[in-house]
């Protein structure tokens, strides 16, 4: 396990130097500078300095509370933010058909004095909202829904099972309070209206911001996907697919994709079944225990005088044995596998933000190919350009295009336009239509439509194709070079952005585990002691039936005073 605690590439020192491609000084990115960032979206000083490249060195640097500060949007950014730890509580699981044909659970939400009410799927959309708002940032997981299994085998049930609602409960109250604490999440104020029982979840779905996130958030600005004045060229930015290579990856993040796999394999491998398996069967000794004591309490009544009271007593000592497992198979449900769970999840999120950096990097690259490509194809263009100038000064500035002024010379006329145009000849595309061009009576129907295309592509003078190809490429190379500069700052934002908070992760990892391991002691501990209690009163009621009539009374200890020699102990004396 040390071996894979030290290649945790969240955790690095001070002294350890990141890979030149990690760098920002590699990321070509010009003036102006990065746009201003949304302040409720900006990392505390403290996770991510200005002066400093990722990864963090000063990741292990102690915090500020981060919950404490002096604007606030609204009261329950106030209560949030007020400097003391307030827990926000789930106190109720209610049944409830308000506003739906079918009824549903709907869980109660206290935070302070402010009370709301939300569904499940609320939940959901309220995470998936986040998720799209803050593309690089680590959202807490919410529970998974029920199997396909679990409905079958409860036959329309499950969304009633009480150990499902009340495991819902926990981690939804987990959810929102890893949302409280969160240095940038905890200042959204879409949080904030969801914390609020007076305000319709339903309006705030359609209202700004969330009316405003754009379809693929590849194509906005990774500070602000809600951004309305974001620049036009971040439509010309490609899509890439999550598994297209790079052509020159940043090692710091390929290492942290390496250890979340590695993280994920440990967790919902052999540690989440091996969790399972063990609670599964401390809950199967507690039953065991339940039916043993009931049977030895019965049989005590089939008894008199002292052997009846320690049979008695012996089954209370198991009653108090099945009592003490059952809270401890509930604590390891609650405070261990639970937790495992949740950082499963974790690690699946990590994973898809790792992804999103990935596309933000293949971005860049692409756009830089694109770049490339079209100033070689102008480059081209503008080749030809000159030599078909150069021709024409040589043919003595005569049209590269000439009307036939009479028969006999329509054959030499169109030689010379044969030579001229065979060295600058660029095949044509679309462009305006020649002036030359009459035009046609409407009326004819699909074949006036099909002969106006066939003539709109012969009629090209390749001279202008040429010039309006030159424009085009200009336009498009000024638009890309736009894009490049936008995708260099959001790669770099990104980059950063994660880094952060894989170091804010690392370090809420480490404080979890710890509590989780000691939460496990205790409960360990505990059980220890009850049931070493009512076994030792179980024993002293034991100790107070009479010896059998038929044994033996015990020989009588020898006197140490006595010293035997050897044939007094063969003679039995």
């Amino acid at each position: 396990m040390e071996a894979f605690d030290d290649e945790n590439p969240f955790d690095i020192e001070s002294d350890q130097i990141p890979s030149e491609t990690s760098s920002p000084s590699n990321v070509d990115i010009s003036e102006p500078p990065s746009p201003p960032l949304n302040p409720s979206r900006q990392l505390s000083s403290e996770i991510l300095g200005t002066e400093r490249p990722f990864p963090s060195q000063e990741s292990k640097r102690p915090q500020q509370h981060p919950n404490f500060k002096t604007d606030f949007c609204c009261a329950r950014d106030r209560i949030l933010h007020s400097g003391d730890d307030i827990e926000i509580l789930i106190t109720d699981a209610q049944k409830t058909n308000v506003g739906a044909t079918s009824p549903y659970i709907t869980y109660v939400i206290q935070t302070g004095n402010t009370e709301s009410r939300h569904r499940y799927s609320e939940f959901e959309s309220l995470r998936s909202s986040l998720v799209k708002l803050y593309p690089t940032l680590i959202v807490p997981p919410i529970p998974s829904k029920q199997t396909l299994g679990d409905y079958a085998v409860k036959q329309g049930k499950a969304k009633e099972d009480a150990s499902m609602i009340a495991r819902r409960k926990r981690m939804l109250q987990t959810f929102l309070n890893r949302l409280a604490k969160h240095p940038i999440l905890s200042n959204e104020h879409v949080f904030h209206r969801f914390l609020d029982g007076e305000v319709s979840w339903t309006e705030v779905l359609n209202s700004p911001p969330l009316s405003l996130l754009p379809k693929n958030i590849l194509k906005a600005p990774s500070h602000n996907p809600t951004d309305q004045e974001a620049s036009p060229a971040y439509a010309a930015l490609p899509n890439p697919s999550a598994a297209h290579p790079l052509r020159n990856p940043d090692q710091r993040f390929l290492d942290s994709e390496a250890f979340t796999n590695k993280f994920a394999v440990h967790l919902s491998g052999p540690m989440e079944k091996v969790t399972r398996r063990t609670v599964k069967r401390w809950s199967e000794f507690a039953q065991d225990h339940a039916e043993l004591g009931a049977a030895l309490n019965g049989f005590s009544l089939n008894e008199n005088g002292p052997l009846s009271s320690a049979i008695e007593k012996t089954g209370q000592a198991v009653d108090a044995t099945y009592m003490s497992t059952t809270k401890l198979a509930q604590e390891l449900e609650q405070n261990w596998a639970e937790p495992i769970n949740e950082y499963a999840q974790f690690s699946s999120i990590i994973k898809k933000l790792l992804a999103y950096r990935h596309q933000k990097h293949v971005q860049y690259e692409m756009t830089q190919d694109g770049l490339e490509s079209k100033r070689e194809q102008l480059e081209e263009l503008e080749k030809s350009e000159h030599e078909a100038r150069r021709l024409e000064a040589a043919l003595g500035g005569r049209s590269t295009v000439s009307l036939p002024s009479s028969p006999s010379g329509e054959d030499t006329e169109g030689q010379s336009n044969n030579q001229a145009h065979s060295a600058s000849y660029v095949p044509p595309h679309p462009g305006p239509n020649p002036t030359r061009r009459t035009a046609r009576p409407p009326g004819m129907g699909f074949l006036n439509a099909l002969s106006y295309t066939l003539h709109g592509m012969m009629d090209v003078d390749p001279e202008t194709a040429r010039r309006n190809g030159i424009s085009k490429t200009r336009e498009n190379i000024s638009q890309l070079e736009d894009a490049l500069h936008l995708a260099a700052q959001d790669l770099k934002y990104s980059s950063s952005t994660i880094q952060a908070d894989l170091d804010r992760f690392q370090r809420q990892k480490v404080a979890d585990i710890r509590e989780m391991t000691i939460s496990m002691a205790k409960s360990h501990r505990d059980w220890c002691k009850k049931n070493l209690e009512a076994w030792e009163e179980a024993k002293k009621e034991i100790d107070m039936i009479p010896d059998h009539p038929n044994k033996l009374p015990p020989p009588p200890e020898p006197s140490p005073s006595i010293r035997r020699d050897s044939t007094a102990t063969l003679n039995g004396k």
